[in-house]
């Protein structure tokens, strides 16, 4: 699909070893990420995620999960500048949040939609400018996946094996090519990467 906009769609998930972005307890067992998620190259990393976005892509659960954490480290002075960059980002920017059962938006500058995520990302590309971040969101990137909509993946890999829970990439996902644009590798063995899509 072509835009007139050039917008591209970037995506950022965290990784085990075995594909997983949480473990066998369900969505909120992400241990084995959460360690390596305040590394100097997790951090580093975050920042790279968001300097080109002008909107953010949330699914319900992370959107929720985020409002109760990010707005007080955008308030907080003590915290990490990385950190508290990406926190006022995500707080100013433009959100878009995929929901069948919320009614009301949870943020400023927040529009719930209940359409698929193929259709609104081509609605976005349609205007506007600025990298669309899907941003943690994994039943969104999933869908952008299975569409071929998705031009750049932040993947942060950490290096455990949790044998168990959510997989990003399930069978049936159509076929594409990746060229790695940057790699970096921390102290835990945890690695930063970044992809693009060869088209």
């Amino acid at each position: 699909m072509t835009s007139s906009t050039g917008r591209k769609v970037t995506a950022n998930i965290a990784l085990t070893l075995d594909g997983r972005y949480n473990g066998p307890g369900g969505p909120g067992d992400i241990g084995s990420i959460v360690r390596y998620a305040t590394t100097e190259v997790a951090r580093d990393h975050l920042t790279r995620i968001w300097e080109g976005a002008t909107t953010a892509l949330l699914g319900r659960l992370n959107a929720e999960g985020f409002l109760g954490y990010w707005p007080m480290v955008a308030e907080d002075e003590n915290a990490d500048p990385r950190d508290r960059g990406y926190a006022k980002w995500l707080v100013d920017t433009e959100k878009v949040v995929f929901s069948t059962t919320l009614t009301e938006a949870p943020w400023e500058r927040t529009r719930v939609v209940n359409a698929p995520a193929a259709d609104v990302v081509t609605e976005l590309k349609a205007g506007g400018e600025g990298d669309i971040l899907v941003n943690t969101s994994p039943s969104v990137l999933k869908a952008l996946l299975s569409a071929d909509l998705v031009d750049r993946l932040y993947l942060l890999i950490c290096p455990e094996i949790v044998g168990g829970g959510q997989r990003l990439f399930e069978d049936g996902l159509p076929g594409s090519m990746w060229k790695l644009a940057h790699q970096e590798t921390g102290a835990l063995g945890e690695m930063a990467m970044v992809y693009d899509r060869v088209r």
